[in-house]
């Protein structure tokens, strides 16, 4: 079986920020509306801010493939008894197929390789549709948490962790 996570290079910044822009708004302009999202892949999705999570070398990059296909990205950061989840979207056209099941499996298997105890991650407490997959897959919701992410918007998410 072929792996379905690749590293992003570093070179790949300015083309994954534009992948990230049409994913994040196909799944938040209705949940957020159009401004927030605009500013939240300015703010944390841009070329810049990915390269600057890479070079810091906290935040670890993933394409999510469909055979040879981008589809979709994910965002590690190892922590020191878990995994963070921080970001996994599949790009349109690639819901649906089993992709994030596969994406979890082996992100679940990299928290075991690391002698980790766990993945979590946060979620849109209205994002039903993630929710249900992340429960699916043997999430447990373990907290609500309210961000201040500046410019007068929050992330008003819950909590999910996944013991491996």
């Amino acid at each position: 079986m072929k792996k379905i996570l690749k590293l992003v290079p570093q070179q790949e910044c300015e083309a994954l920020a534009a992948l990230i822009r049409k994913a994040w708004h196909s799944a938040y302009d209705g949940l957020l509306g159009e401004a927030q999202v605009d500013y939240m892949t300015g703010k944390f999705q841009s070329a810049s801010a990915i390269r600057t999570q890479i070079k810091g070398g906290k935040a670890i990059y993933f394409y999510i493939r469909s055979a040879e296909e981008k589809a979709g990205y994910c965002v590690l950061e190892a922590e020191e008894e878990k995994l963070f989840l921080s970001k996994l979207y599949l790009f349109p056209g690639f819901c649906g197929k089993g992709l994030g099941k596969k994406a979890l499996d082996t992100i679940a298997d990299i928290a075991k390789q690391l002698g980790l105890r766990a993945v979590y991650l946060t979620v849109n407490k209205r994002n039903a549709r993630a929710m249900a997959v992340y429960e699916k897959f043997g999430f447990r919701r373990t907290d609500s948490i309210v961000t201040d992410i500046g410019e007068g918007y929050v992330m008003d998410d819950y909590v999910y962790e996944y013991t491996v």
